[in-house]
């Protein structure tokens, strides 16, 4: 019989176990078990077990969620949460485990475009209404900063398999984890297996085998899936908020396609990383004084340059007009030269929504960046000339 280790309860200070670059899934406070299921539900009771009774690192999620058919989501509610023949009730009790939150509400059925639960996916819009609901559940439970999740892509159909293990890749953080689950022979996909018992329990081959075999002996084996993370390369907004599964990859794409940046002065915004960022006129003003500096090949300012507020309101004039009141008021706080506060609070401000709409991995090609020991220091783009323009009204030579 498996031996279930002792259980180790999460550190009393939940940030100790986020700390690192592989924080320890098994001490965050909240622990998700997340997977994919079609008429075969002991995928879950399958899971569960070799996380528990692993050698290595067990691991005991918190709550259990998911993904399915209308007739998937049947299947597993009477086969695994009957409250006198459920095997997810019958595991938990033979092998001790804790308290594990896992309900109806935690089954999540998929719909089609016209709000009709999928009894099967067969079609192509089937597939695109199962990716959508699969990316969007994994964007919600990575969502918690205290939570782990592991992911198993053993059950459901290989699209549904397929589309949780992109959605990983897309919103999955260092603490979450992919695996498959590997069952011997005889025992895969036995509609009466569900893990192996600690005591005897036999169970037949279909006929005209009929042969028997003891539950006790089944091994079940779990494989750990690597897979590469590509959060922190997508625009805030997809991490924030819904998308489908097309526009998340679409997205993660753009991140990896060479930077390029485009200024729109008309329109009072830039296009970074496939991304619309409308800045108001005095930011935009002094984003593009520096990219038209880079695209000059000159280097970087600081506010002590001679010339800088001239070339500054330059800008300024340019996006918001003669007539302006902020190009006014801008004048007369650089009426006797640029000032170290307001050159700053210009940098900050660029930089701030510009990380706030990328993301801090995807921003770092189009932020002002720091160049030189202090005090010297300066400071302007590092993208480069040639992956910058301007759109509307053109770029004009510095005076």
């Amino acid at each position: 019989m498996p031996r279930l280790h002792p259980f180790n309860d999460p550190p009393s200070h939940p940030s100790s176990a986020m700390s690192g670059t592989h924080p320890d899934p098994s001490h965050f406070p909240r622990r998700i078990l997340l997977a994919v299921t079609g008429l075969s539900p002991q995928i879950v009771t399958e899971t569960l077990f070799a996380l528990a009774t692993r050698e290595c690192d067990p691991w005991i999620p918190t709550e259990i969620h998911l993904i399915t058919t209308a007739e998937g989501a049947e299947r597993a509610r009477l086969s695994l949460l009957h409250p006198k023949s459920g095997w997810f009730l019958r595991l938990c009790r033979d092998y001790g485990l804790p308290p594990i939150r896992f309900a109806k509400d935690l089954i999540h059925e998929l719909h089609a475009a016209d709000g009709m639960p999928l009894t099967d996916i067969r079609t192509l819009d089937d597939n695109t209404a199962a990716a959508d609901a699969i990316t969007e559940q994994v964007r919600i439970l990575t969502a918690d900063p205290h939570a782990a999740l592991h992911v198993s892509i053993a059950g459901g159909r290989k699209t549904m398999g397929f589309y949780l293990g992109y959605a990983l890749s897309l919103y999955g953080r260092p603490q979450d984890r992919l695996s498959h689950v590997l069952v011997s022979a005889p025992y895969e996909s036995h509609p009466q297996f569900f893990y192996p018992t600690p005591e005897s329990d036999v169970i037949h081959t279909p006929p005209p085998d009929s042969r028997p075999y003891d539950t006790r002996d089944a091994r079940v084996t779990l494989a750990e899936i690597p897979f590469v993370r590509v959060r922190d390369g997508l625009p805030q907004r997809l991490i924030e908020g819904a998308a489908s599964f097309s526009a998340t990859v679409e997205a993660a794409q753009r991140a990896l396609a060479p930077s390029q940046l485009i200024l729109d002065l008309a329109g009072g915004r830039i296009h970074a990383g496939g991304e619309t960022i409308a800045l108001p006129p005095a930011s935009l003003a002094f984003y593009a004084m520096l990219a038209r500096r880079r695209v000059e090949g000159l280097d970087g300012v600081r506010w002590t340059d001679d010339g800088i507020a001239g070339a500054y309101l330059l800008c300024y004039r340019e996006i918001d007009g003669d007539l302006s009141s902020g190009l006014e008021r801008a004048a007369k706080a650089l009426s006797e030269g640029m000032t170290k506060d307001y050159f700053d609070q210009r940098k900050s401000r660029v930089n701030s929504a510009i990380e706030k709409a990328l993301g801090p991995q995807l921003a770092a090609a189009y932020l002002i960046h720091p160049d030189g020991a202090r005090p010297q220091t300066r400071f302007g783009l590092t993208l480069d000339g040639g992956a910058i323009g301007f759109s509307e009204k053109k770029a004009r030579p510095l005076e």
